[in-house]
């Protein structure tokens, strides 16, 4: 069976990674690795929305989206972030195409419990694999921005957490990576910090109540259990860099914080 994975990452911990990210990312690809990238961007959305004066705030951690705000979030999604993750896979020889959930209905949405608090804020109820199985075949790494649209064409702002979520439960992938600006799921341990190498669904419910996970680290977690409980069975969260990062987490694990379903199964 052909090696792939799906990598989260956000918009702007992917343009502050170096070249030597990219160029690793271009390698695996040639050695036959088919990588897919969901991205966020949510400080450079904040940044445009304070520019254009329109008011922004956040529950539980996800961005309350009114109609002007979803405007922001898809322009700079799918515009702005989407096209310089492209052109920085490029320039650093690899071939990648950007698209967005709203492309041919890449991800089907509905809007969350809480939509009348939140806005157009959007839960994952499809996504098309046959879309990113094409792009893939044609030897590009597919690159997509969650924003995600419902049978009345009504658009969504949907977690990048999330919608990687469900496009690494829906490709059947092994190992799903999420890329952020930490080396992992922190734990203080007499006094000092450090990255847990693993930690099951149970220990995460635990360290969410006891506030141990808290703030924009719970619906990243809670995304990877929600894929762990489809068809992914480990879920990598790393530091973009750390040299080798993403060979070592492809190939090898022991990098970062596996969250696994049990410590039985945990990838080898």
């Amino acid at each position: 069976m052909e090696k792939r994975f799906v990598m989260k990452c956000g918009g702007s911990t992917l343009a502050a990674l170096p070249d030597p990210f990219f160029q690793e990312l271009k390698e695996l690809q040639e050695a036959g690795v088919k990588p897919v990238i969901v991205h966020g961007g949510g400080p450079a959305i904040s940044e445009t929305l304070t520019s254009l004066g329109i008011p922004s705030e956040f529950v539980n951690g996800l961005r309350k989206t009114s109609n002007d705000v979803l405007d922001v979030v898809e322009m700079v999604l799918a515009g702005r972030i989407n096209k310089e993750i492209v052109r920085k896979i490029g320039l650093n020889g690899a071939q990648a195409l950007g698209l967005s959930g709203v492309d041919g209905g890449l991800i089907q949405a509905r809007p969350v419990a809480n939509s009348h608090e939140i806005g157009f804020v959007g839960d994952v109820t499809e996504v098309n694999a046959s879309i990113i199985e094409g792009i893939m075949n044609m030897g590009y790494i597919p690159v997509i921005a969650p924003i995600g649209i419902d049978g009345a064409g009504q658009r969504y702002n949907i977690n990048a957490d999330t919608a990687a979520g469900a496009v690494a439960s829906e490709l059947g992938v092994e190992r799903m990576i999420v890329v952020t600006d930490v080396p992992g799921i922190m734990k203080t341990v007499d006094g000092e910090k450090k990255v847990l190498p693993s930690v099951t669904v149970e220990e995460i419910d635990e360290m969410i109540q006891s506030g141990e996970i808290y703030g924009g680290m719970i619906p990243k977690v809670r995304a990877a259990v929600q894929c762990i409980q489809g068809a992914v069975s480990e879920v990598i969260i790393v530091s973009g860099t750390e040299s080798g990062v993403l060979t070592r987490a492809v190939t090898e694990g022991g990098v970062g914080t596996a969250i696994v379903k049990t410590r039985e199964g945990k990838v080898s």
